[in-house]
């Protein structure tokens, strides 16, 4: 399989590069590879003809978003547009990563794929936007929600993880405040990786939710990091009012994987397992 990676040396892309060893594939940096240079990427694609193309891309940083709507939408929709009508040109099936922030998390229990979508911020409005050009224009395609991920290689843009940063503050000494009235599930980009690999061998195209199994606040997710580390620096509970953020998140975006499970994929593991795992692999946490 000729397969082309957008962002191979992103958080989740560089978890899947090795995975995909014993394929033909093409790996595809920023900024030599830029998805919103859209005559650039067709005359690429023309000439390499590859069978999949997997996409990790996007604008991340949330609370810019709101000031930067413009660029949210050419890299999260526009780019994301063009790149569908290319695929759908050279018959090439298409695999696009979208976010748990295309709800407004009024919900209350997890979301599957059937639910209806209602973005708070521009950030999940412009992700949403892309799912539906992939969608609409390139019937070869998956479209993967995940929430809370994290890596080895950290966020290209955002410049470390969610664990990363918890670890940097906890070393400053100073108190670490956390969101403790958002709910999400904190996912790991090696098993999703894992699992976008063996979904791309599955010829069924689609929507789906793949993410850890179980929830948790962000809060949560901190105090189980230093649990795991046994370290017990002074964690403070915040709500989000206090917090402060531009963009609006969700209150509850946690994700069940229904498609996945309904068509039998192997399941995650829970969110600690994984998590834990992340850590020892680090070099964090004891092997016990």
């Amino acid at each position: 399989m000729k397969i082309a990676l957008i962002g191979a040396d992103g958080q989740l892309g560089s978890d899947l590069l090795p995975l995909l060893a014993g394929e033909q594939t093409d790996p595809l940096y920023f900024p030599n590879f830029d998805i919103t240079r859209a005559d650039a990427v067709r005359n690429l694609f023309r000439e390499t003809r590859p069978e999949v193309v997997i996409n990790t891309a996007a604008f991340h940083r949330v609370d810019e978003c709101e000031e930067k709507v413009e660029e949210a939408f050419r890299v999260n929709a526009f780019a994301v547009r063009d790149l569908a009508r290319v695929c759908l040109e050279i018959e090439a099936v298409l695999v696009h990563f979208s976010t748990d922030y295309v709800f407004d998390g009024q919900k209350g229990e997890p979301y599957v794929e059937t639910d209806c979508p209602s973005p708070l911020s521009v950030y999940g409005a412009s992700k949403l936007a892309g799912e539906q050009f992939v969608r609409s224009i390139c019937p070869k395609s998956y479209v993967i929600r995940t929430c809370g991920l994290y890596g080895t290689a950290g966020c290209r843009e955002k410049g470390r993880n969610f664990v990363e940063a918890m670890i940097s503050l906890e070393q400053s000494g100073r108190s670490i405040r956390v969101v403790d009235d958002q709910w999400v599930t904190p996912t790991s980009s090696r098993e999703l990786a894992v699992r976008t690999a063996e979904l791309i061998r599955t010829g069924q195209y689609g929507l789906y939710h793949m993410t850890n199994e179980g929830w948790c606040t962000w809060h949560e997710f901190a105090r189980t990091i230093f649990d795991i580390l046994g370290k017990k620096p002074r964690l403070v509970p915040v709500d989000t009012a206090a917090f402060g953020a531009k963009a609006k998140r969700p209150a509850y975006s946690v994700l069940e994987n229904a498609r996945a499970k309904a068509i039998g994929l192997q399941d995650f593991s829970p969110w600690t397992d994984a998590l834990r795992n992340y850590l020892k692999k680090q070099g964090l946490a004891s092997g016990g």
